[in-house]
């Protein structure tokens, strides 16, 4: 069994994620690698998925999305599992189900499991425009990655190819 742990990331944070799923994967004797969806070209390689993105003011990255569609007809065919990496802080409330992709992505590719890690910010790496709007709406600094969730959301995957 192959793994494929496909991100899109646009700071790397979502990347830390997926590197983390399949080093865990890995650690129990799955065959796995974390690759950017933009250079994934065949999923013919791979027997499961586990697909995600940042998610910014709501939605998944364009990158991401596009992947899903693009690969739909093989990722139904297959165990499926998605992330997304985003909310900042270790409060937060959120009423709306994010991403609002993730409806389509349900009834397209019918995944397995959905899950959501909060994200890391750091301001030194972003642009002048996205420091503006980070400062804008407060959002907080630092990484707030829970590596154990992480950890045991990865593992029961690799429990559930077993």
């Amino acid at each position: 069994m192959t793994v494929l742990v496909a991100y899109a990331s646009k700071h790397g944070s979502t990347a830390g994620i997926a590197e983390a799923i399949a080093d865990a994967l890995v650690d129990h004797e799955v065959k796995a690698e974390a690759k950017s969806v933009d250079a994934v070209e065949d999923l013919a390689p791979y027997e499961a998925v586990v697909l995600g993105s940042a998610v910014y003011a709501g939605s998944w990255m364009k990158e991401a999305v596009t992947f899903a569609e693009d690969h739909a007809p093989d990722l139904s065919r297959m165990p499926v599992w998605l992330f997304s990496s985003g909310p900042l802080g270790e409060d937060v409330k959120d009423h709306e189900e994010q991403p609002r992709q993730l409806p389509a992505l349900r009834r397209a590719i019918a995944p397995r499991d959905h899950r959501v890690f909060y994200g890391a910010l750091d301001t030194s790496v972003l642009g002048f425009a996205e420091r503006m709007v980070a400062k804008a709406v407060k959002a907080p600094t630092g990484d707030f990655r829970d590596w154990a969730a992480i950890r045991a959301w990865a593992e029961k995957i690799a429990e559930d190819l077993d």
